[in-house]
Protein backbone atom coordinates (compact mmCIF):
# COMPACT_ATOMS: atom_id res chain seq x y z
CA UNK A 1 0.00 0.00 0.00
CA UNK A 2 1.64 3.20 -1.17
CA UNK A 3 0.53 5.74 1.38
CA UNK A 4 -0.45 3.79 4.47
CA UNK A 5 2.89 2.58 5.66
CA UNK A 6 3.39 2.00 9.37
CA UNK A 7 5.14 4.72 11.35
CA UNK A 8 8.81 4.12 10.65
CA UNK A 9 10.47 5.91 13.54
CA UNK A 10 9.21 3.74 16.40
CA UNK A 11 12.13 4.53 18.71
CA UNK A 12 10.96 8.12 19.15
CA UNK A 13 7.24 7.52 18.89
CA UNK A 14 6.79 9.08 22.31
CA UNK A 15 9.13 11.81 23.42
CA UNK A 16 9.97 11.92 27.12
CA UNK A 17 7.49 14.00 29.05
CA UNK A 18 8.33 16.53 31.69
CA UNK A 19 5.16 15.80 33.60
CA UNK A 20 4.64 13.51 36.54
CA UNK A 21 4.36 9.80 35.84
CA UNK A 22 1.71 7.63 37.40
CA UNK A 23 2.41 6.39 40.93
CA UNK A 24 4.92 3.58 40.91
CA UNK A 25 6.06 4.17 37.32
CA UNK A 26 9.43 5.45 36.24
CA UNK A 27 9.45 8.92 34.64
CA UNK A 28 8.75 8.70 30.96
CA UNK A 29 11.96 8.61 28.96
CA UNK A 30 13.78 6.68 31.66
CA UNK A 31 14.51 2.96 31.31
CA UNK A 32 11.46 0.84 32.08
CA UNK A 33 10.91 -2.93 32.08
CA UNK A 34 11.24 -3.06 28.29
CA UNK A 35 13.89 -0.36 27.88
CA UNK A 36 13.02 3.07 26.48
CA UNK A 37 9.45 2.98 25.21
CA UNK A 38 9.82 -0.66 24.19
CA UNK A 39 12.67 0.05 21.76
CA UNK A 40 15.68 0.10 24.05
CA UNK A 41 16.76 3.43 22.53
CA UNK A 42 16.60 6.77 24.38
CA UNK A 43 13.89 8.96 22.83
CA UNK A 44 14.47 12.58 21.89
CA UNK A 45 14.20 15.33 24.48
CA UNK A 46 10.62 16.54 24.75
CA UNK A 47 10.10 20.28 24.42
CA UNK A 48 6.33 20.49 24.62
CA UNK A 49 3.88 20.37 27.51
CA UNK A 50 4.79 21.98 30.86
CA UNK A 51 5.45 19.94 33.96
CA UNK A 52 1.86 20.43 35.15
CA UNK A 53 0.43 18.83 32.02
CA UNK A 54 -1.83 15.83 32.65
CA UNK A 55 -0.29 12.51 31.58
CA UNK A 56 -1.78 10.59 28.69
CA UNK A 57 -4.36 7.94 29.51
CA UNK A 58 -5.67 4.94 27.63
CA UNK A 59 -9.01 6.74 27.24
CA UNK A 60 -7.20 9.60 25.50
CA UNK A 61 -5.72 7.17 22.97
CA UNK A 62 -9.06 5.40 22.38
CA UNK A 63 -10.99 8.65 21.83
CA UNK A 64 -8.42 10.18 19.49
CA UNK A 65 -8.02 6.94 17.55
CA UNK A 66 -11.80 6.76 17.13
CA UNK A 67 -11.84 10.36 15.86
CA UNK A 68 -9.02 9.70 13.39
CA UNK A 69 -10.57 6.49 12.07
CA UNK A 70 -13.92 8.26 11.87
CA UNK A 71 -12.39 10.85 9.53
CA UNK A 72 -10.93 8.03 7.41
CA UNK A 73 -14.31 6.31 7.11
CA UNK A 74 -16.28 9.52 6.44
CA UNK A 75 -13.84 10.69 3.77
CA UNK A 76 -13.77 7.24 2.19
CA UNK A 77 -17.57 7.26 1.94
CA UNK A 78 -17.54 10.70 0.33
CA UNK A 79 -14.84 9.64 -2.13
CA UNK A 80 -16.82 6.50 -3.01
CA UNK A 81 -20.05 8.37 -3.75
CA UNK A 82 -19.02 11.89 -4.76
CA UNK A 83 -15.81 11.80 -6.80
CA UNK A 84 -16.75 11.67 -10.51
CA UNK A 85 -15.30 8.98 -12.74
CA UNK A 86 -13.20 11.52 -14.64
CA UNK A 87 -11.30 12.39 -11.45
CA UNK A 88 -10.92 8.91 -9.99
CA UNK A 89 -7.33 8.28 -11.09
CA UNK A 90 -5.86 11.67 -10.10
CA UNK A 91 -7.74 11.62 -6.78
CA UNK A 92 -6.51 8.08 -6.07
CA UNK A 93 -2.88 9.03 -6.76
CA UNK A 94 -3.20 12.30 -4.84
CA UNK A 95 -4.60 10.50 -1.80
CA UNK A 96 -1.76 7.97 -1.91
CA UNK A 97 1.05 10.49 -2.33
CA UNK A 98 -0.32 13.12 0.07
CA UNK A 99 -0.99 10.45 2.69
CA UNK A 100 2.53 9.08 2.32
CA UNK A 101 4.10 12.54 2.58
CA UNK A 102 2.08 13.45 5.68
CA UNK A 103 2.90 10.09 7.25
CA UNK A 104 6.61 10.81 6.84
CA UNK A 105 6.27 14.30 8.33
CA UNK A 106 4.29 13.04 11.31
CA UNK A 107 6.56 10.04 11.86
CA UNK A 108 9.64 12.21 12.36
CA UNK A 109 8.03 15.17 14.14
CA UNK A 110 9.01 15.80 17.75
CA UNK A 111 5.54 17.13 18.56
CA UNK A 112 2.57 15.71 16.71
CA UNK A 113 0.16 18.17 15.08
CA UNK A 114 -3.51 17.05 15.35
CA UNK A 115 -4.40 19.04 12.23
CA UNK A 116 -1.84 17.09 10.20
CA UNK A 117 -3.21 13.86 11.65
CA UNK A 118 -6.69 14.81 10.42
CA UNK A 119 -5.32 15.76 6.99
CA UNK A 120 -3.53 12.42 6.83
CA UNK A 121 -6.75 10.62 7.74
CA UNK A 122 -8.64 12.52 5.03
CA UNK A 123 -6.01 11.67 2.40
CA UNK A 124 -6.12 8.01 3.38
CA UNK A 125 -9.91 8.13 3.23
CA UNK A 126 -9.81 9.34 -0.36
CA UNK A 127 -7.34 6.61 -1.28
CA UNK A 128 -9.31 3.86 0.46
CA UNK A 129 -12.70 5.06 -0.79
CA UNK A 130 -11.65 4.99 -4.44
CA UNK A 131 -9.51 1.88 -4.06
CA UNK A 132 -12.23 -0.04 -2.24
CA UNK A 133 -14.82 0.92 -4.86
CA UNK A 134 -12.51 -0.25 -7.64
CA UNK A 135 -11.91 -3.60 -5.96
CA UNK A 136 -15.63 -4.06 -5.18
CA UNK A 137 -16.46 -3.43 -8.84
CA UNK A 138 -13.68 -5.74 -9.99
CA UNK A 139 -14.97 -8.57 -7.81
CA UNK A 140 -18.59 -7.69 -8.53
CA UNK A 141 -19.63 -7.73 -4.88
CA UNK A 142 -19.61 -4.67 -2.55
CA UNK A 143 -19.97 -7.10 0.33
CA UNK A 144 -16.25 -7.78 0.13
CA UNK A 145 -15.69 -4.38 1.81
CA UNK A 146 -17.67 -5.48 4.88
CA UNK A 147 -15.76 -8.75 4.93
CA UNK A 148 -12.43 -6.91 4.84
CA UNK A 149 -13.49 -4.55 7.64
CA UNK A 150 -14.62 -7.44 9.84
CA UNK A 151 -11.44 -9.38 9.10
CA UNK A 152 -9.36 -6.32 10.03
CA UNK A 153 -11.22 -5.92 13.32
CA UNK A 154 -10.87 -9.60 14.17
CA UNK A 155 -7.17 -9.62 13.29
CA UNK A 156 -6.50 -6.51 15.38
CA UNK A 157 -8.48 -7.95 18.30
CA UNK A 158 -6.65 -11.28 18.18
CA UNK A 159 -3.31 -9.47 17.98
CA UNK A 160 -4.17 -7.40 21.05
CA UNK A 161 -5.36 -10.50 22.93
CA UNK A 162 -2.16 -12.34 22.01
CA UNK A 163 -0.02 -9.36 23.08
CA UNK A 164 -1.75 -9.15 26.48
CA UNK A 165 -2.38 -12.85 27.18
CA UNK A 166 1.12 -14.01 26.34
CA UNK A 167 2.71 -10.85 27.78
CA UNK A 168 4.78 -10.29 24.66
CA UNK A 169 7.87 -8.22 25.35
CA UNK A 170 8.89 -5.90 22.55
CA UNK A 171 12.67 -6.16 22.58
CA UNK A 172 15.09 -3.88 20.73
CA UNK A 173 15.93 -6.75 18.35
CA UNK A 174 12.26 -7.38 17.55
CA UNK A 175 11.65 -3.67 16.99
CA UNK A 176 14.69 -3.34 14.74
CA UNK A 177 13.63 -6.31 12.61
CA UNK A 178 10.07 -5.02 12.18
CA UNK A 179 11.18 -1.47 11.37
CA UNK A 180 13.79 -2.62 8.84
CA UNK A 181 11.28 -4.99 7.23
CA UNK A 182 8.64 -2.25 7.11
CA UNK A 183 11.01 0.32 5.63
CA UNK A 184 12.13 -2.12 2.97
CA UNK A 185 8.57 -3.07 2.11
CA UNK A 186 7.47 0.57 1.99
CA UNK A 187 10.41 1.42 -0.25
CA UNK A 188 9.53 -1.34 -2.71
CA UNK A 189 5.89 -0.22 -2.86
CA UNK A 190 6.83 3.41 -3.33
CA UNK A 191 9.18 2.52 -6.19
CA UNK A 192 6.43 0.36 -7.67
CA UNK A 193 4.03 3.32 -7.52
CA UNK A 194 6.49 5.58 -9.30
CA UNK A 195 7.15 2.94 -11.96
CA UNK A 196 3.43 2.51 -12.53
CA UNK A 197 3.19 6.21 -13.39
CA UNK A 198 5.48 5.46 -16.35
CA UNK A 199 3.52 2.41 -17.43
CA UNK A 200 5.81 -0.20 -15.86
CA UNK A 201 3.82 -3.09 -14.35
CA UNK A 202 5.72 -5.25 -11.85
CA UNK A 203 2.65 -7.15 -10.67
CA UNK A 204 3.23 -6.16 -7.04
CA UNK A 205 0.06 -4.10 -6.81
CA UNK A 206 -1.91 -6.30 -9.18
CA UNK A 207 -4.27 -9.21 -8.62
CA UNK A 208 -2.03 -12.07 -9.66
CA UNK A 209 0.28 -14.40 -7.70
CA UNK A 210 2.86 -11.64 -7.12
CA UNK A 211 0.15 -9.32 -5.83
CA UNK A 212 -1.13 -12.02 -3.47
CA UNK A 213 2.38 -12.65 -2.15
CA UNK A 214 3.02 -9.00 -1.39
CA UNK A 215 -0.44 -8.46 0.08
CA UNK A 216 0.12 -11.38 2.47
CA UNK A 217 3.56 -10.06 3.38
CA UNK A 218 2.09 -6.60 3.96
CA UNK A 219 -0.64 -7.98 6.22
CA UNK A 220 1.94 -9.91 8.24
CA UNK A 221 4.10 -6.82 8.70
CA UNK A 222 1.00 -4.85 9.72
CA UNK A 223 0.31 -7.37 12.49
CA UNK A 224 3.87 -7.04 13.79
CA UNK A 225 3.53 -3.26 13.69
CA UNK A 226 0.31 -3.52 15.68
CA UNK A 227 2.33 -5.20 18.42
CA UNK A 228 4.75 -2.26 18.36
CA UNK A 229 1.78 0.13 18.50
CA UNK A 230 0.24 -1.62 21.50
CA UNK A 231 3.57 -1.59 23.32
CA UNK A 232 4.06 2.08 22.43
CA UNK A 233 0.69 2.94 23.97
CA UNK A 234 1.25 0.79 27.05
CA UNK A 235 4.67 2.27 27.76
CA UNK A 236 3.43 5.82 27.11
CA UNK A 237 0.59 5.44 29.61
CA UNK A 238 2.78 3.65 32.15
CA UNK A 239 5.56 6.22 32.09
CA UNK A 240 3.44 9.36 32.00
CA UNK A 241 3.78 10.59 28.41
CA UNK A 242 2.24 14.04 27.86
CA UNK A 243 -1.46 14.09 27.03
CA UNK A 244 -0.87 15.41 23.50
CA UNK A 245 1.11 12.28 22.67
CA UNK A 246 -2.21 10.44 22.47
CA UNK A 247 -2.46 11.93 18.97
CA UNK A 248 0.78 10.21 18.02
CA UNK A 249 -0.56 6.92 19.30
CA UNK A 250 -3.81 7.48 17.37
CA UNK A 251 -1.84 8.26 14.23
CA UNK A 252 0.32 5.13 14.57
CA UNK A 253 -2.69 2.88 15.14
CA UNK A 254 -4.56 4.44 12.23
CA UNK A 255 -1.62 3.96 9.87
CA UNK A 256 -1.31 0.31 10.80
CA UNK A 257 -5.03 -0.48 10.74
CA UNK A 258 -5.49 1.20 7.36
CA UNK A 259 -2.53 -0.71 5.99
CA UNK A 260 -3.87 -3.98 7.43
CA UNK A 261 -7.34 -3.37 5.94
CA UNK A 262 -5.97 -2.60 2.48
CA UNK A 263 -3.87 -5.76 2.34
CA UNK A 264 -6.68 -7.96 3.66
CA UNK A 265 -9.04 -6.45 1.07
CA UNK A 266 -6.56 -7.23 -1.70
CA UNK A 267 -6.08 -10.80 -0.44
CA UNK A 268 -9.84 -11.40 -0.40
CA UNK A 269 -10.21 -9.88 -3.87
CA UNK A 270 -7.40 -11.98 -5.36
CA UNK A 271 -8.74 -15.19 -3.81
CA UNK A 272 -12.28 -14.32 -4.97
CA UNK A 273 -11.07 -13.54 -8.45
CA UNK A 274 -9.25 -16.85 -8.78
CA UNK A 275 -12.41 -18.90 -8.07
Amino acid sequence: MQSSNPVLNRSSAFAPGQGQAYPGAAPYGQPGPYGYGGSGMPPQQYQGAPAASRPMTLDDVIVKTAITLGVVVATAALAWWRIPDTLVTPAFLAGALVGFALAMVLSFSRKVNPVLVMLYAAAEGVFLGIGSKFIANWVGDPGIIVQAILATMVTAGLTLATYKYFAIKVTPKFTKMVVIGTMGFAGVLLINLLLSLFGVNTGISGFGPMGLLFAALGAGLAVFNLILDFDMVEQGVKHGAPQNEAWRAAFGLTVTLVWLYWNILRILAILRGSD
